[in-house]
């Protein structure tokens, strides 16, 4: 990892770039498989597929047959890493729909995964959890149509974010949704705002308005708590407990249950944040 940071700090150093000069991003491409009628595989179905390779030969998929380049090359390193790559195939459960992780204010994804967060942080801490917060730049891929795999949800949730519990005074708690009011929503759950002109006018907490007075258990991510994305949920906290789960794992076990059961996964979206 040191000899790679190194390699990207030269690089960067030759091309005349500083580091904050220097932006990546993540991109989710789509394998449309025109030439070949590749598809991503599961852990069952590498042959359909992906096609295989005979004595140099490559066989696509669609039938058609490649006996020399790239095609074949390419066919051959992809076909020879299916085995350490099964696990992460398993099929965890199905969606009827693809949903968009980034819609704001809020989507279906995102309110699973910070409503299950939050129930998920009640269960590992004994505490009462009234309110969560995630960021909605954690959620990384969407939740693809058909068959969920493991893949989808690592790559979903790839950061070792742990979720946390963290007690709030009302009036803390309020600045917060202030923030993001003005600078951005982030992900919420157990709350309903009322927003208008990038101005927080209404907040209710469990139905009831928020006492700024109060004091709230909130459920987020360690990243959350001193400044990740500028967010500073454990500032002012009166009780703070760390668990050991991450969002991740908040979520897999109840993917799995539906899964189980054959019930696909759906959710909602409500009145949790409203933009007048």
């Amino acid at each position: 990892m040191k000899k790679i940071i190194c390699t990207v700090a030269a690089l960067l150093c030759a091309l005349g770039l500083s580091a904050q000069e220097f932006k990546m991003d993540w991109q989710r491409v789509h394998m449309e498989g025109s030439r070949t009628g590749v598809t991503a595989p599961d852990a069952e179905n590498v042959k359909e597929a992906l096609g295989e390779v005979r004595d140099g030969v490559y066989y696509a998929p669609n039938g058609k047959v490649f006996k020399k380049g790239s095609v074949v090359k390419a066919a051959e390193l992809l076909i020879a890493a299916q085995p350490e790559m099964a696990y992460v195939k398993e099929v965890i459960c199905y969606s009827p729909k693809e949903v968009l992780r980034s819609t704001r204010p809020q989507n279906e994804l995102s309110n699973l995964i910070v409503d299950r967060m939050m129930i998920k942080t009640a269960e590992e801490t004994g505490k009462k959890v009234d309110v969560g917060i995630i960021n909605f730049g954690g959620i990384r891929v969407d939740l693809p149509q058909g068959n969920v795999l493991l893949d989808d949800i690592l790559s979903m949730l790839p950061f070792e974010n742990y979720i946390c519990y963290v007690q709030l005074k009302g009036s803390d708690l309020r600045n917060l949704y202030k923030q993001f009011a003005q600078t951005g929503m982030q992900v919420v759950g157990g709350v309903e705002l009322t927003i208008k002109d990038k101005e927080l006018v209404d907040v209710k907490v469990g139905g009831k308005p928020l006492d700024d007075k109060a004091l709230y258990g909130l459920a987020t991510i360690d990243f959350l708590l001193d400044g990740g994305d500028d967010v500073f949920c454990g500032r002012n906290a009166v009780d703070l407990v760390l668990t050991k789960t991450l969002l991740r794992d908040a979520l897999l076990p109840y993917l799995r249950e539906l899964g189980a059961q054959g019930i696909p996964v759906e959710y909602h979206v409500d009145n949790r944040v409203v933009e007048l």
